[in-house]
């Protein structure tokens, strides 16, 4: 395929050199200005980690107290095990969710930036990969008109870089373009690579190496972001104010969801988000995460500190690294930039995959990406804070195999007496004594894990007005108080089915089975009943074979809501395709401020990309060329 560079389509070269970091030596920036954190950073992340390893270790204790009684065997061992290792990253969840709280309610009121600003060149770059083009393109008029009507210190340039491979849709990018570059003359570019070496990473690193050297800043999108003026302004505001950032990243709130499934993650996004956003800025503070879109990042810096290597491999080439953004942070970071976290500045937004099954696919991309992350711990020079993001991205992959031997160590062996399973088929006694505890003390222990998991969302919906939240703009108070219960009752019906998602995600991963490069399913595909039961055949079975376990009284009927989970996966999946939006009753279910009462910029972005489709579905606008 040759490449389509036709004049005009991109400005002229300015290049900025990305030289190939390695992860066996530090280095360090000289040119960064120097700052310090915030004083009371130290503070912070006492009133984050200390509470969780004081919890945890006081149930790690409790545990081993309670098993010791009768002696120690081995699977009372890993029981413990398993209880400290997946109770840990929820307490961590809890003192986050609490320091964000306290942070909302003591924060003061947000005021604009005074006095003047120095004045940044900033591209936006929106890499696309065999995307709909309508949307993207419908979302970037939205976000340059948005941008032409604020008024800012800066100059704001955008750049679609495309990755597409179907001839037919980079047809059709290429006519949206010509029909957006008419609007906006001079500000509005597009690139299309012959070859789409390493993906997202090479396709960033292509335009910085040619056109880098001629914008101070970069403010990476995804196919289906979305900005405010505002927020995009605010982003390169905060970024010319603050010599030493290198990456600034903001909290995308999910929008444009219309399915069960979507408005699940759209309202736990942002019910629940801005408490947990708040208190991971407050801990993290110069030295937070990159998310890989709806950030801006200083051009020279992410040049000179932030070009990837690839990853060892006894197979040959060395290995792409796959969630780059995590390990992009933690190179600016080791090489004295600050990377910040702003939840506060408002009117940044993305798209949410529509169904479980679109869910479950992108999600195994994410595993395969994050689980390489662990290779990576022992890197020189990174910041302890930059290992700990690397962990904790590999942790909320591996927890789900931990809670799935959890449930199968307890599904297996019960109460450690012979009605259990194990006992039962192999006629092996594991001699299990589990604490003595009546049907009252069973009800508590069972209470404060299911209160430790809702603890956070309990925690955020009581802050939401101080997050900006008014009832009026989720439908009132009994319409939000009807939505908060759906979605906990649906976050509880299908964690049981990411579980075992999650679990195979890891396990393709361990087994060396790559995951393709897809496009994202934006609004969902229409899965025939066939597909879904092949693709839920595993929850399926669990959940069949632990029901039959109950009936003859080999399982644990604590068990029982996770079981009708795992049973009726299917049935659950179909229900997440289901469009809300198509009757009246239901469209205002799970509502948030985005979909209720949407802003300008969304509202706008709409009705450009009805636009756009028109669009590129009229060939004869080619003809301008």
């Amino acid at each position: 395929m040759t490449p389509l560079h036709k004049s005009g389509e991109m400005p002229a070269l300015a290049p900025l050199p990305q030289p190939v970091q390695h992860f066996e030596r530090p280095y360090r920036d000289e040119t960064v200005p120097l700052t310090r954190s915030h004083a009371h950073t130290n503070l912070w992340r006492m009133v984050a980690f200390l509470p969780a390893i004081i919890s945890t270790l006081a149930l790690i204790m409790a545990f081993v107290d309670w098993f010791a009684m009768d002696g120690f065997v081995f699977f009372e061992g890993v029981v413990i095990a398993l209880v400290g290792f997946t109770f840990f990253w929820i307490s961590l969840a809890v003192s986050t969710a609490f320091l964000g709280v306290v942070t909302l309610f003591l924060s003061a009121p947000k005021r604009g930036r005074e006095g003047p600003v120095p004045a940044l060149d900033v591209a936006l770059l929106v890499p696309i990969y065999n995307e709909d083009p309508a949307d993207v393109f419908g979302n970037a008029a939205a976000m340059m008109a948005a941008l032409h009507a604020t008024d800012s210190a800066h100059k704001f340039d955008l750049f679609v870089l495309s990755d597409t491979r179907d001839d037919d849709i980079a047809a059709q990018e290429l006519r949206a373009f010509y029909a957006l570059r008419a609007s906006f003359p001079g500000a509005v570019f597009y690139r299309r690579r012959a070859d789409n070496i390493d993906r997202k990473v090479g396709n960033l690193a292509d335009w910085v190496e040619h056109h880098g050297g001629a914008y101070s800043a970069m403010l990476v999108l995804d196919a289906d972001s979305l900005m405010s003026g505002d927020a995009v302004v605010a982003l390169a505001d905060a970024l010319a104010c603050d010599p030493a950032a290198g990456l600034i990243q903001s909290f995308p709130t999910l929008f444009g969801a219309q399915t069960v499934f979507g408005r699940v993650q759209q309202f736990s996004n942002r019910i629940y988000g801005a408490a947990l956003a708040e208190g991971l800025a407050k801990w993290t503070d110069r030295d937070g995460n990159y998310w890989g879109h709806n950030a801006i990042i200083r051009c020279r810096a992410f040049a000179a500190c932030a070009g990837l290597p690839r990853l060892k491999s006894r197979r040959g080439p060395g290995r792409l690294i796959l969630s780059h953004d995590f390990v992009e942070a933690g190179l600016l970071r080791r090489a004295g930039w600050s990377v910040r976290f702003l939840p506060q500045i408002e009117g940044s937004y993305e798209e949410v995959p529509a169904t479980l099954i679109d869910y479950v696919l992108r999600d195994r991309r994410w595993c395969q990406g994050n689980l390489q992350h662990l290779e990576l711990l022992r890197a020189r020079g990174f910041h302890a804070v930059s290992r700990f993001h690397l962990l904790s991205g590999a942790m909320g992959y591996l927890t789900s195999p931990a809670w799935f031997a959890l449930l199968l160590v307890w599904a297996l062996i019960g109460d450690g007496m012979e009605t259990n399973a194990l006992t039962y088929f192999s006629g092996y006694n594991p001699q299990v004594s589990w604490p003595s505890m009546s049907t009252g003390n069973a009800l508590l222990l069972l209470g404060f894990m299911y209160a430790m998991l809702l603890a956070p969302k309990m925690m955020s919906a009581v802050a939401a007005r101080r997050a900006g939240i008014e009832m009026r703009d989720v439908g009132g108070l009994r319409q939000f108080l009807a939505s908060l219960t759906a979605e906990i009752l649906l976050s509880i019906a299908y964690a049981p089915v990411l579980m075992v998602q999650q679990t195979i995600a890891v396990g393709r991963t361990i087994f060396g089975i790559r995951e393709k490069w897809t496009p994202q399913q934006r609004r969902g595909k229409n899965y025939t009943v066939g597909v879904m039961v092949k693709f839920h055949i595993l929850e399926t079975v669990i959940g069949t074979l632990l029901m039959i376990g109950m009936v003859n009284g080999f399982v644990t009927l604590w068990l029982l809501p996770i079981t009708v989970s795992l049973a009726l996966s299917v049935p659950l999946s179909m229900l997440s395709g289901v469009n809300l939006g198509a009757q009246r009753w239901s469209a205002r279910q799970m509502g948030t401020p985005e979909h209720l009462n949407a802003p300008r910029i969304i509202r706008n972005a709409m009705i450009e990309r009805r636009r756009f489709a028109a669009v590129v579905a009229a060939p004869e606008v080619m003809a301008a060329e």
